[in-house]
C-alpha cells in the first residue's frame, strides 16, 4: 500500500454553540453590576435599545404555597411590552445622551432634589493624604524628607524600604532621615513609619504615655506572649498576675495595622437580587427590578431609520441592530426568570432556615435544584453566582444554601452551616473551655452525629482555635 496525500469527504454531528447562545450562558453568571455594564455597552452600539429605570410591577414575582408548595407567577416585563407593540420612543434630553457613556443608574432619574455635594466629599482621605495635611508647618529639608517617607509607606502603615535605601535616593545623611523619621512617627495615628510590629506597638504605647520599663520588656517579648509563657514574661517584666493582665489588655487596644482605617478604597455593598417575603400563605420571591434598567425596543426609531436605510449596506445593518435588540430582550428577561425560578426552589428547600434561622438549614446540592427546575446543574451554578437574597434574617449569597450535610438523628440530616452555627453557639457559651472530644457529646445531644475530626474540622474552618488555644487567650486575657 503506498503512502501519499489524499482529500476525504467524511459527515459527522457536532453540538456547537451560537454566539448568540454563548452570551445568553454569559449573562446568567454575570452579577447586577457587571449586567448594569453590560447594557450600557449595548445601548452605546445599538441605537434601537433604549432604557427606562425599574417601576412597581414590572418585574417577576412568583408565590409560594406554604403547604402545598405550589407556585404561582405573576410575569410581566420586556415579554410583555414587546407583545403590546410598545412603540413609544424617549424624547432627546441630556440622560439619554448620558447613556452613550454611563449606566442607567449612573443617570439621575429627574427629581427635584438638590445635587447632593456631601456626597464629592463623603469618602475619608487616604493615608498618605492624611499625613500630609499635618506637615504644613514644616518646611525645608526637613518636610521635603518627611514627604519622602509618607510615600514609601505600605497600605498598612509600615515603612518596608531600609533606611540605606532612602539614603541614597535623597542624597540626605543619616541624621537628617532620622529627624525625618521621627516627625512623621509623631504624626497621627500613632505607631506610622514603623519597621515592624513591636515597633508599631511601641510607638503607640509612647503616645499613650504607657512605654515605662515594664512595657517595654513585654513588647521586646512578644513571641513570648504569643505562646501563651505568661510565667516567663511575669519574670521578665518583674510583674505581678495582675499587673501582667492589665499590659496585655492595653496591648490588645492597640492597632497592628494603623494605615488600615486610611484605606482609600470603599467596600463595596451587595445590592439584593431576590427579595423574599413572608405572606399569609407563604412567601413572596420577586426580583429587584430597581437594580437593573429595564431595556426596550424602540420600534418608532426603528421605522423612522428603516424608511431612510436605501443601500443594502443600511439595510443589512439595519436588520442586524433589530435582530441584537430582539434579543438581548429576551436573555434578560430569561435571565429574570431563570434566576426567580431557582430561588423559588431554595425557599422551599430550605424553608426552615427561613421560619427558624441557620440551626434549621438542611443539606442542599446544585443537583438537587436542577432536577426540580429541570434545568442543567451547571446552569443552577452560574445563577447562584454572585447573587444575593434578601429576606427579614438579612441578605445572603445563593450558593450560602448549598452545602454538603452530616448525619442527624431525624434521618434527614444537617447542613454544614448548621452544624457550624452549634459549634459557635456552645464555644461562644462555654464556661469552662469543651474540648473537641466534648463538643462532639454535646452535639449529639442535639442531634448532630459527627465524628471528632468533622468537629475540629469545622470549628478551624470558622477560625476557632482549639480548646488549648482558647485556655491560652483566656488567661492572656486576665479570665
Amino acid at each position: 500500500m503506498g503512502l501519499g496525500p489524499r482529500l476525504d469527504i467524511r459527515q459527522s454531528q457536532s453540538l456547537v454553540m451560537t454566539q448568540q447562545l454563548q452570551a445568553a450562558i454569559k449573562l446568567l453568571a454575570l452579577s447586577n453590576l457587571e449586567i448594569e455594564a453590560f447594557i450600557a455597552e449595548e445601548l452605546a452600539k445599538n441605537p434601537l435599545l433604549e432604557t427606562r429605570g425599574g417601576e412597581a410591577g414590572e418585574t417577576v414575582v412568583v408565590t409560594i404555597d406554604r403547604e402545598t408548595g405550589d407556585e404561582a407567577v405573576d410575569p410581566s416585563g420586556a415579554d410583555e411590552l414587546l407583545a403590546k407593540g410598545d412603540d413609544s420612543g424617549l424624547d432627546m434630553d441630556w440622560r439619554e445622551a448620558a447613556l452613550d457613556n454611563d449606566s442607567a443608574s449612573d443617570v439621575g432619574g429627574g427629581s427635584d432634589e438638590a445635587f447632593d455635594f456631601d456626597r464629592l466629599a463623603g469618602g475619608e482621605a487616604g493615608l498618605s493624604e492624611h499625613l500630609m495635611a499635618q506637615l504644613h508647618g514644616a518646611g525645608g529639608r526637613l518636610g521635603e524628607l518627611a514627604e519622602a517617607i509618607i510615600r514609601e509607606l505600605e497600605e498598612t502603615g509600615y515603612l518596608s524600604t531600609p533606611m540605606e535605601a532612602l539614603q541614597a535616593a535623597s542624597g540626605a545623611s543619616r541624621r537628617e532621615l532620622e529627624e525625618a523619621l521621627a516627625l512623621v512617627q509623631s504624626l497621627d495615628p500613632p505607631g506610622i513609619a514603623a519597621s515592624s510590629l513591636a515597633e508599631c506597638i511601641a510607638l503607640q504605647a509612647k503616645a499613650a504615655d504607657r512605654y515605662d520599663p515594664a512595657m517595654a520588656r513585654l513588647i521586646d517579648n512578644l513571641d513570648l506572649l504569643a505562646r501563651g509563657q505568661m510565667k516567663d514574661l511575669k519574670r521578665i517584666c518583674g510583674v505581678d498576675d495582675q499587673d501582667l493582665a492589665d499590659m496585655v489588655r492595653e496591648l490588645r487596644s492597640y492597632d497592628p495595622k494603623p494605615g488600615c482605617r486610611f484605606a482609600d478604597k470603599e467596600p463595596e455593598t451587595a445590592a439584593p437580587d431576590v427579595f423574599v417575603r413572608r405572606t399569609g400563605a407563604g412567601w413572596s420571591v420577586e426580583l429587584n427590578s430597581a437594580s437593573l434598567p429595564r431595556v426596550l425596543l424602540n420600534r418608532r426609531y426603528h421605522l423612522e431609520l428603516k424608511a431612510g436605510a436605501t443601500d443594502k449596506a443600511s439595510k443589512a445593518w439595519l436588520g442586524d441592530c433589530l435582530a441584537s435588540a430582539h434579543w438581548l430582550v429576551k436573555a434578560l428577561d430569561q435571565r429574570a426568570r431563570t434566576i426567580v425560578k431557582v430561588a423559588s426552589e431554595i425557599v422551599k428547600r430550605q424553608e426552615g432556615f427561613f421560619l427558624g434561622g441557620v440551626s434549621a438549614m438542611r443539606p442542599l446540592t446544585l443537583r438537587d435544584v436542577a432536577e426540580a427546575i429541570e434545568m442543567h446543574e451547571s446552569t443552577v451554578s452560574r445563577v447562584t453566582s454572585n447573587k444575593y437574597l434578601l429576606c427579614e434574617r438579612g441578605i445572603f449569597e445563593l450558593k450560602y444554601f448549598f452545602g454538603s450535610g452530616v448525619g442527624s438523628n431525624d434521618g434527614e440530616g444537617a447542613a454544614a452551616e448548621a452544624v457550624k452555627a452549634a459549634i459557635g453557639k456552645l464555644i461562644h457559651d462555654e464556661a469552662d473551655i469543651l474540648s473537641d472530644d466534648t463538643l462532639v457529646d454535646l452535639l449529639k445531644e442535639k442531634g448532630f452525629d459527627l465524628a471528632r475530626r468533622t468537629v475540629a474540622k469545622y470549628r478551624e474552618a470558622m477560625g476557632i482555635g482549639s480548646s488549648i488555644q482558647r485556655r491560652r487567650q483566656r488567661k492572656m486575657a486576665g479570665g
